[in-house]
C-alpha cells in the first residue's frame, strides 16, 4: 500500500491512526467509536510515558545481550557501520547527508577505528528517494568530516538482514573472517541476529545507551522524546519477530 507507510503501522503511530478512526466512527456509531478512540488514546499515553519508553528500550537491549555469538578463530579484521537514516537537502546545489541516528553511528565508528586501526565498511543501499545510497552518504561524512578512510561501500542492502548478508559477502571476499559492527543499542538485537543468520561472526560496538529517567512524577507524564523511544523499541521488537519468520529458515 503505497498510500500507507510501514512506519504508520508500527506502534505508537498506529494508535494515533486508530484514535482518528475511532473518532470518525463515533460520528455514526458513538459507543463503538468512543471505545476505540479511548483505547487508542490511552495506549498512546502509556507509550508516551518516559518510564514505559525506558522499560521498552531496556527490554530490546536485553534481547541483544541474549543473542548468541558465533565463535571465530580470528580477531575482528574490519569495522562495519549499519545505516539508519538520511537527511535530504531541500536547497539546490547542497548535497544530501546522513541523518542524526546515522551520524551517531559514524561517530562511534570513527572512535573505534582510531582505537583499533581497522578498515571500515559502510553498509546501506537506496534510501527510498532519488539520490545517493546510504553508503555513499556515510562514506562522504566519515572521510570528509571525521577524517576516517572508508575501504568498502556496500550499496545494495534494503534492510538490516541485507546489511549483514552483503557486508559479509564483501568481507569474506577480502579474506576477513570477523568484524566489529556498529549500531544503536536498541537496534543491535536485529543486527546480531542477521549476522548470525548469514553465518558471519561479529563483535557488537553499540553507541551510547539512552539513560533511564529518574523515578518521579515527570516519568509518568507524556513526552515526545519518550514516544520516539517507544517507537524505536517497538519497531525493533516487531522487526526482529518478522526477521525470524521471514529469514529464520
Amino acid at each position: 500500500m503505497s498510500w500507507l507507510s510501514y512506519s504508520s503501522l508500527i506502534p505508537p503511530n498506529l494508535f494515533i491512526l486508530l484514535a482518528m478512526i475511532g473518532v470518525l466512527i463515533a460520528w455514526r456509531r458513538r459507543p463503538l467509536g468512543l471505545v476505540l478512540a479511548t483505547a487508542a488514546i490511552g495506549t498512546l499515553y502509556l507509550f508516551a510515558m518516559p518510564v514505559t519508553a525506558a522499560a521498552l528500550i531496556r527490554s530490546v537491549e536485553a534481547v541483544a545481550s541474549a543473542e548468541p555469538r558465533l565463535p571465530s578463530a580470528a580477531a575482528p579484521g574490519a569495522i562495519v557501520v549499519v545505516s539508519a537514516d538520511a537527511r535530504r537537502s531541500g536547497i539546490p546545489g547542497k548535497p544530501d547527508t546522513v541523518g542524526p541516528l546515522t551520524l551517531e553511528r559514524l561517530a562511534e565508528a570513527a572512535r573505534q577505528q582510531r582505537r583499533l586501526k581497522l578498515p571500515v565498511l559502510v553498509s546501506g543501499g537506496p534510501t527510498g528517494t532519488p539520490g545517493p545510497p546510504f553508503a555513499a552518504l556515510m562514506g562522504n561524512v566519515l572521510e570528509e568530516d571525521f577524517g576516517i578512510p572508508v575501504r568498502w561501500r556496500e550499496e545494495r542492502s534494503r534492510n538490516t538482514f541485507e546489511n549483514a548478508l552483503f557486508s559479509a559477502e564483501i568481507l569474506r571476499g577480502a579474506g576477513i573472517a570477523s568484524a566489529v559492527v556498529v549500531a544503536h543499542p536498541w537496534d543491535m538485537a536485529r543486527v546480531l541476529w542477521s549476522f548470525e543468520a548469514v553465518d558471519y561472526p561479529v563483535v557488537p560496538a553499540p553507541t551510547l545507551e539512552i539513560a533511564s529517567p529518574p523515578l518521579s512524577v515527570g516519568a509518568f507524564l507524556p513526552q515526545v522524546p519518550a514516544l520516539l523511544e517507544s517507537y524505536y523499541a517497538l519497531h525493533e521488537l516487531i522487526g526482529l519477530a518478522w526477521y525470524r519468520l521471514r529469514y529464520g529458515g
